[in-house]
């Protein structure tokens, strides 16, 4: 399989762009800040950014590329293609007007939940129960700024309402004095207005009255400005087209948004979890020249205790980068601590389980049975370290190779043979490090020996090295054990040091070194390849969804000299701190 980053990167500068035009500048309908305090979350698009912005940024000039136009207008037809293909559906929209409902887009708009009042639940009869099928509250809203497509706006609600299978009953009504309607389903209601600059929606009334008294200048009674959790976010929070937020303090309160039997049983695994230690996760995308950036974090106490502890505390120079060298064009590290995460989960299923001790004898009998050794000292096999390197400019699956870090080879190799069983197929030794020969599919049984699609490790006394073939694994071998210092790609150089010094996490990409007309064709012939496999796997199957999909006709007709013209480099890293897990990216 082709490693998905590039793919992923393709795929970011469709969606990016599908959200410009050339004509909004960065505005909000509402600041974050001024929203109610019971806020739980907030998505925020600004809107398109002036001209001169968008013109310096490379990701956008990809989009506006004359080169990328067929490629650009199939995959507006390709949003189009499962609507076409539903017969109860009425006529799809032509790609002349999804381009049209997409300039929807140039102007900003806000997405946000608020979480219950505590009044509302206080006052609540305690005989009350809604349906366990149906949730007692949605605070979702949706607030618009219809500034100049009012009237597209209007048509594409018509649109909409008209493409329903069961019609609605709409009712006026007027709510914090705003005229409005009640959108009535069989199984939800939504109050929708459009009033001086503004659209807004909402599914329970009092949301609904909130936000509009706050357009209207009427500020609720607390807000987001008096939120600890958002005034230690807002670093995050400025600057950015695209910001998000999402308060996690108010897990548990959301957890009791929903009714039903299963929330007295959700609690206490909340309270277990150590959700406290956790404030938010909140980031932005910006744009920074000819750069795209995107920050983001999950920010809270990371003392020992708490779900931080999967992530490791990071190093300097991991030791994968050993194997980093000019050839190389993707690098992908991460560190974990699976050791201290694992212990976390022992006591969360000590706090919650009616009987803890035996379920946690259970689970580590077991462990011991297929690993042939402890839980615990399995886990302490590896330092946590993961890595993926590849070389290949078309990446050729035979070039790619895996790197996981181990502490001891002897309890490694024991690991191995005790999880791999009867597909080792051959094991033999070179030196310090130990090859292994392993079957991906079939085994040796009683019966005899069936095996085919072999994969290859090599074990050191600090790695294990996995590959496709043995040539690239000693090709490896040879640079880690060289004893020179690795000499990364000057691009890579210069990616890394824009991130702090001690990482747990780190990516890089370079697009220019990319064989995107390789590239472009191993996709599509992969992309044929799946009807077949699912014919094979699917013969007795006729389920519609299930139906291979053709090849998007927007990876026929993209150009693959346009993306390395504007396209450079990806390089994002994360690190952990005493004040969260912090994630940076740029694309350049």
């Amino acid at each position: 399989m082709v490693p998905r980053r590039p793919l992923r990167i393709i795929r970011f500068v469709f969606m990016f762009a599908l959200l410009g035009a050339v004509r909004a500048t960065a505005q909000s309908p509402v600041e974050p800040a001024q929203l109610p305090g019971r806020t739980s979350f907030y998505l925020l698009w600004r809107g398109t950014p002036a001209g001169e912005v968008r013109a310096k940024n490379s990701a956008y000039a990809l989009w506006d590329d004359p080169d990328f136009a067929p490629a650009r207008s199939a995959f507006f037809a390709s949003l189009l293609s499962q609507s076409q293909k539903q017969k109860d559906k009425p006529a799809a929209l032509s790609p002349d007007e999804a381009k049209e409902y997409a300039t929807l887009l140039d102007n900003p708009y806000l997405l946000g939940y608020l979480r219950r009042p505590e009044s509302a639940t206080a006052t609540a009869p305690k005989s009350a129960t809604a349906p366990k099928a149906k949730p007692a509250w949605n605070g979702m809203f949706f607030v618009y700024d219809r500034t100049g497509k009012e009237e597209l706006l209007s048509k594409a609600v018509v649109r909409l309402r008209g493409s329903e299978t069961e019609i609605p009953k709409l009712n006026p009504v007027t709510v914090a004095g705003v005229p409005a309607l009640k959108v009535e389903r069989k199984d939800s209601t939504t109050y929708w207005a459009e009033f001086g600059k503004y659209a807004v929606s909402a599914q329970e009334q009092s949301v609904f009255g909130e936000i509009l008294n706050l357009l209207n200048g009427k500020p609720a009674s607390s807000n987001l400005s008096q939120s600890a959790a958002f005034v230690e976010a807002k670093p995050l929070l400025s600057g950015g087209l695209v910001e998000f937020f999402l308060n996690v303090s108010n897990l548990k309160e959301l957890a009791m948004d929903s009714s039903g039997e299963s929330t007295a049983q959700f609690k206490p695994f909340l309270a277990a979890l150590k959700l406290d230690s956790l404030h938010s996760i909140a980031g932005h995308l910006s744009l920074e020249g000819s750069r795209t950036r995107i920050q983001a974090a999950i920010l809270g106490d990371t003392a020992p205790g708490s779900l931080f502890d999967l992530f490791a505390d990071g190093q300097n120079n991991p030791a994968s980068l050993a194997l980093v060298s000019p050839e190389t064009l993707y690098y992908s590290e991460s560190q974990l601590n699976l050791l201290g995460f694992y212990k976390f989960l022992k006591q969360v299923i000590m706090q919650t389980s009616t009987n803890p001790s035996q379920q946690v004898d259970l689970l580590e009998t077991a462990a011991n049975t297929r690993l042939g050794m402890p839980l615990v000292d399995a886990l302490g096999v590896t330092t946590g370290e993961f890595a993926s390197i590849q070389t290949s400019p078309s990446f050729d699956k035979n070039h790619q190779i895996y790197y996981l870090g181990i502490r001891n080879k002897e309890d490694a190799l024991k690991l191995t043979r005790s999880l791999m069983g009867d597909r080792i197929s051959s094991e033999r030794n070179e030196g310090n490090a130990t090859f292994l020969k392993i079957s991906l599919q079939g085994g040796q049984g009683n019966s005899g020996v069936a095996q085919w699609n072999f994969y290859h490790l090599a074990m050191t006394p600090k790695a294990l090295l996995g590959a496709s073939e043995t040539d690239v694994l000693h090709k490896y071998l040879e640079l880690s054990s060289s004893g020179a210092d690795p000499v990364p790609p000057k691009e890579f150089q210069a990616a890394r040091a824009q991130f702090p010094e001690r990482l747990n996490g780190l990516t890089y990409v370079d697009l220019q070194k990319l064989d995107w007309t390789a590239l472009k064709a191993k996709w599509i012939a992969e992309a044929e390849k799946a009807p077949q496999a699912a014919k094979s796997t699917d013969a007795s199957k006729t389920d519609a969804s299930k139906t291979p999909q053709p090849v998007p006709s927007w990876l026929n007709l993209i150009s693959p000299g346009v993306i390395p013209r504007h396209l450079h480099t990806v390089a994002g890293a994360s690190w952990k701190d005493a004040k969260g897990v912090h994630f940076d990216e740029w694309i350049d």
